[in-house]
């Protein structure tokens, strides 16, 4: 770095001064496109013409937990334009587990992330500066399905007593659901593997690990189109309302940025409405590019199952009775003690923008 000279000393500091809140607003606040030119004011008759107000188009960092069909309205969203309609623009990637995007929103380098709900009360009990908050509840179900290595007629969940199942990691919502299932069904004496990293799971299962597994769409279904596994049950339908994903922001970020969150919010919900209403190969031709190399019936077979279990609301809203039943999994798993239940759900939950919506 060259010496500066001390000829302009004002002037310097000023020019330190901008310099330094540029830098700070570009690490914090959202990144909106450049406007388009000829945004500026005309001079007609000696009378100034108010300048056209192009739509601010706004890029909001998004991180996903994984890459699944469970998801479908967001994708949706983005590759019907919906997204694009709202002048939002979506930098997306893939955490591979809640409590790395709970993670990036906290470091800065996500604005939203889309991760199950525990995790706004894991980091609220933390009690530490930054607290993040559930803003719009996408899923209503849990979205895995339970497959075996050989058919099953007449499922009984006794009959995975001294088996092996490859589950979700401990904490997680897929692996909460499984256990209170089991505890549900009195079943003792199964295996659940929890220490297989997400992407690991279906080649694990598939080189002749376990007798059972637990896996999102499309995973399931390609598994079995190619005959290493059969389907068992869905765990949506077997346990019943779960709210297993949300979108979150920080506090902070929901504060100062309530319009972008708005249209975010509108945006999925278009996703949704689309979602109910389309045909199975308009669905499949917007989804596909997600998931490269899945063949379009696994595709369209993924979406159905989801639909079948009520997994989407139309009014993506995360009720009182919701976040009770959230909170009594946890206990029930012993990730959260009983004298840790959140008590106002408004302190980690604002639905303000979803009530919003016509």
């Amino acid at each position: 770095m060259k010496t500066l000279t001390k000829s302009k000393p004002v002037l310097l500091m000023l020019v330190c001064m901008m310099l330094f809140a540029a830098a700070c607003g570009a690490n914090n606040e959202p990144q909106p496109n450049p406007p388009s030119a000829g945004a500026t004011e005309e001079n007609t008759g000696g009378e100034t013409a108010p300048p056209e107000q192009p739509v601010e188009k706004v890029t909001v960092k998004f991180s996903e937990v994984i890459r699944s069909i469970f998801y479908a309205p967001h994708y949706v969203a983005i590759g019907q334009g919906f997204f694009e309609e709202e002048g939002l623009e979506i930098d997306m990637n893939t955490a591979q587990g809640s409590d790395k995007g709970a993670a990036a929103l906290i470091a800065g380098t996500a604005d939203i992330s889309l991760v199950g709900p525990e995790t706004a009360i894991y980091i609220y009990n933390q009690e530490g500066d930054n607290k993040i908050k559930i803003f719009h509840q996408l899923t209503m179900k849990d979205g895995s399905f339970l497959l075996a290595r050989e058919p099953v007629q007449d499922f009984d969940w006794s009959e995975l007593e001294g088996k092996t199942v490859i589950g979700w990691r401990p904490g997680s919502a897929p692996q909460m659901v499984m256990n209170s299932q089991l505890l549900r069904e009195g079943v003792n004496g199964v295996d659940v593997v929890t220490n297989l990293a997400a992407p690991a799971m279906a080649g694990a299962f598939a080189s002749g690990q376990g007798d059972y597994i637990q896996l999102f769409e499309p995973v399931a279904s390609t598994l079995e189109l190619d005959g290493s596994a059969h389907y068992v049950a869905s765990m949506g339908e077997m346990y019943g309302d779960f709210p297993e994903t949300s979108y979150v922001a920080t506090g902070e970020y929901l504060e100062r940025h309530p319009e972008v969150v708005e249209r975010f919010v509108r945006a999925v919900t278009k996703g949704t409405s689309w979602l109910m209403t389309a045909s199975d190969d308009e669905i499949a031709e917007v989804l596909m590019p997600f998931f490269e190399g899945t063949p379009k019936e696994v595709v369209i077979q993924s979406v159905n199952r989801y639909k079948a279990q009520d997994t989407w609301s139309e009014k993506p809203e995360l009720t009182q009775e919701m976040f009770d039943i959230l909170q009594n999994v946890l206990v029930e798993n012993g990730v959260l003690k009983e004298e840790e239940r959140i008590a106002e759900m408004s302190d980690v939950v604002d639905m303000s923008f979803v009530n919003q919506l016509p």
